[in-house]
């Protein structure tokens, strides 16, 4: 997969381009979302709340437009180090928004005042800030419950567009493209037109690795486990690449290689099976557990780790 180039040509004083952010409390389905609007899996997705770590940037590119999508941590109240870095790429990621996506599950219960609270301190800041409010899930309520959600929303935030969709069933997503076209402001690209992303291939690397943890362990070992790339071999028939993955405290490492080394054998095949077709060519993974204690608590730690 050809992630990134280097050469912008000249372009029409017609092309649109911009920077559209999306917004939203864990699990409001943000990560779905942004891999369904580029057509790539660039962001893992797992039911577990606080999967999305990083500012993860997919570009979609036609012939007079850019859209530089930005998928965002959700939304939390900092407890610890790594929070407050998480919530420093939401901040990031506002500071150059032009379309700010605001993607709200159906099923939230008027719990999103953090959300709403950072959402109008932002208008405040950006007069020219367009607001999309993407109602999500809504294949999962009546019709009766979209329109209350409508209007409360509405009443709410008084968006330029309130959008009810499904990211997992594809539903009203030529909508939000149309919308965001509409409101992009007229400028030349910001990258080459065949990116797709400004992360490297470590840090999908890292991610894939990730989201197999997610999904493979409960309670609290995906949240105190970190992934670093050690070494990435790009050969024409094999990528060798040797990881290690970090934890906070010995008995996490048990939990994590499993008896007999069978646990983390899972997630190795798993990640495997992802990466090889993500680089289109055989993956050869090779895996250490180490202890980290406390990382998620050390500023020094978490620079280290890329946050």
């Amino acid at each position: 997969m050809d992630i990134q180039n280097t050469q912008i040509e000249n372009f029409s004083d017609s092309h649109k381009a911009g920077f559209v952010t999306l917004l939203g409390k864990p699990n409001s389905g943000k990560s779905t979302l942004m891999n369904a609007l580029v057509g790539e899996k660039l962001s893992i997705i797992t039911a577990k709340a606080q999967t999305t770590r990083h500012r993860i940037m997919g570009i979609l590119s036609g012939e007079d437009y850019q859209i530089v999508y930005s998928d965002t941590p959700g939304i939390i109240e900092p407890h610890y180090e790594l929070h407050k870095r998480m919530m420093r790429f939401v901040d990031k990621a506002l500071e150059d928004t032009d379309v700010l996506l605001f993607v709200t599950d159906i099923a939230e219960k008027h719990d999103e005042d953090d959300a709403i609270n950072l959402i109008l301190t932002q208008k405040a800041k950006n007069k020219g800030l367009t607001l999309i409010i993407l109602i999500n899930k809504i294949d999962l309520a009546d019709e009766q419950t979209v329109k209350d959600k409508i209007l409360y929303w509405q009443e709410k935030l008084n968006p330029e567009e309130i959008i009810p969709l499904s990211a997992l069933h594809g539903f009203n997503l030529d909508a939000v493209l149309e919308r965001v076209l509409q409101y992009l402001p007229l400028s030349p690209p910001y990258f080459p037109k065949d990116t797709l992303t400004n992360q490297s291939e470590r840090f999908f690397v890292r991610e894939i690795i990730r989201e197999k943890i997610f999904l493979g362990y409960a309670q609290e070992i995906p949240y105190c486990t970190e992934v670093t790339v050690l070494t990435f071999e790009d050969t024409p028939d094999i990528v060798r690449i040797l990881t290690e993955i970090h934890v906070e405290r010995k008995s996490q490492k048990g939990i994590l290689i499993g008896k007999g080394g069978e646990k983390i054998k899972q997630i190795g095949i798993a990640a495997r099976k992802d990466l090889e077709t993500f680089f289109g060519k055989h993956v050869y993974l090779e895996q250490h557990v180490r202890v980290a204690p406390d990382w998620r608590k050390k500023s020094g730690k978490l620079s280290n780790f890329g946050y």
